[in-house]
């Protein structure tokens, strides 16, 4: 996988071989100066591919750390690579003035069902793009539930994500709790 992905994204600590142990390091870390692109995107972007991103941002800032297991097959393994290969070429997009810094099909990911059925679209990329950017998810797409709100992590019972969708990015900025009052617990 690291050798396959490796004319599309710098690939870090290999040895004098280009070889890497049983993970290996993508970085992404000059897409921002390039195109705005950072590892989040990335990971977000994932999702429209129906992948859950790798670990991110260890053990390096701005990177994706891909481990591959046993339990996937190389048909998965190469529709990854597959993915990975077509997001560079969305990043590449960006780098070239094609799409915007801002308001491209990365900083927009996930896409989920409510953002491609509503009446208006007005993105610089086509609603096909978003959803279905491999001919692969025609037929199998996972369809991600929740766009992303600010990037911060955050803590919702589902009726607060149904009620802030779209709304308010307050779950963000501020924690809460919907746990019972300290003050209840014996």
């Amino acid at each position: 996988m690291a050798s396959r992905l490796a004319p599309h994204y710098k690939v870090l600590y290999t040895n004098n071989n280009s070889r890497c142990a049983h993970e290996f390091i993508l970085d992404l870390r000059g897409f921002k100066e390039s195109s705005g692109i950072e590892a989040i995107d990335i990971a977000k972007r994932l999702q429209d591919y129906g992948f859950h991103a790798p670990t991110m941002s260890w053990p390096v800032n701005g990177t994706l750390m891909v481990e591959p297991t046993e339990s996937e097959n190389l048909q998965e393994l190469d529709r990854f690579c597959d993915a990975l290969i077509s997001i560079r070429k969305e990043i590449a997009a960006v780098e070239s003035g094609e799409q915007p810094r801002e308001g491209n099909v990365l900083k927009n990911s996930p896409h989920t069902q409510k953002d491609l059925l509503t009446d208006e679209w007005s993105r610089p990329y086509g609603r096909s793009q978003a959803a279905f950017p491999l001919a692969y998810l025609k037929d199998r797409k996972f369809w991600p539930t929740v766009t992303r709100v600010d990037d911060c992590p955050y803590i919702f019972s589902p009726s607060d994500v149904f009620e802030l969708m779209g709304v308010t990015a307050f779950g963000d900025l501020n924690l809460f709790c919907s746990c019972a009052p300290v003050e209840t617990i014996e």
